[in-house]
């Protein structure tokens, strides 16, 4: 029973099934607990009969003439009804219908972020209201908004079902989209909002400014380029083959062990290079 507000006069919900003394009528039609028809019956004997079993007299169906009533432990009872009305609940979906607005000239940018909002909407099975809004001469090119509720049901074509086609109705286009089979039966997952899977694969750590590496990199400088495998790489580096230690300024070289400063591009390995060396045959 609901407790009555502070200043609320009015008398508190009660049970409104009349039972045993609240019986009110001269005679009632009389039901046992095993549900055998007794027959007609004085109201005083109906409750005798009632307290013979020690159960209660309760009126079942109080617009028949006479007015039915059962045997039956009314507090049993009450408590069957509860439980049915709880499952009954429990098995009912309840629909929630949302809206969202969008106007004839959107951007594209505002355009990603409501769809993505209905997209959200429909993976978590409600039903999306989307209406378009004219304002002035707008009004005189209705298949603007058309063409923007076409696009939104065929995007989402995989989360929902057009329920409603576009319809105006004044200065208001109006389209009702509803989860599809694909979303109620639970293929779409509502906590990923539209996230899609990526497969799995190996990164390497790089540094900023790397750029597109085909082969494995362990690490590379900044503006490193395009490369193969790099054990270190230093400023600047450019497209080299396999490299151990490069200085700077370095050109693109064979395989290098050591380069002196001012060493050009040389052909074969270099063990060793001075200062000032000139390109080796």
């Amino acid at each position: 029973m609901p407790v009555p507000r502070r200043f609320d006069r009015r008398p508190p919900e009660r049970d409104q099934t009349r039972v045993n003394e609240r019986i009110r009528v001269p005679e009632v039609r009389v039901i046992d607990d095993e549900g055998n028809q007794i027959g007609v019956m004085k109201t005083p004997e109906a409750l005798a009969f009632a307290q013979e079993r020690e159960l209660d007299l309760v009126e079942v169906a109080p617009e028949a003439r006479p007015p039915v009533c059962r045997v039956l432990d009314y507090s049993k009872y009450k408590y069957e009804q509860a439980q049915k009305l709880k499952q009954a609940r429990k098995h009912q979906q309840q629909i929630t219908v949302r809206e969202i607005k969008f106007r004839p000239k959107i951007a594209q940018h505002d355009y990603d972020t409501k769809k993505h909002h209905v997209e959200r909407f429909l993976r978590h099975r409600d039903k999306v209201k989307v209406t378009i809004m004219f304002r002035g001469r707008e009004v005189t090119h209705p298949e603007r908004g058309t063409a923007i509720l076409d696009r939104l049901a065929e995007e989402l074509g995989e989360l929902s079902v057009v329920e409603q086609r576009p319809m105006q109705e004044g200065r208001n286009m109006t389209m009702m989209l509803a989860p599809s089979k694909a979303v109620l039966a639970g293929r779409f997952d509502a906590s990923t909002d539209g996230a899609v899977p990526t497969a799995d694969a190996a990164e390497a750590e790089a540094s900023n400014g790397a750029g597109l590496a085909e082969g494995s990199v362990a690490e590379a400088g900044n503006g490193a380029g395009p490369v193969g495998p790099v054990a270190d790489a230093g400023e600047g580096a450019g497209p080299v083959g396999p490299v151990v230690d490069a200085g700077e300024g370095a050109g693109p070289v064979g395989p290098v062990v050591d380069a002196g400063e001012g060493a050009g591009p040389v052909e074969g390995s270099v063990a060793d290079a001075g200062d000032d060396v000139a390109p080796a045959a």
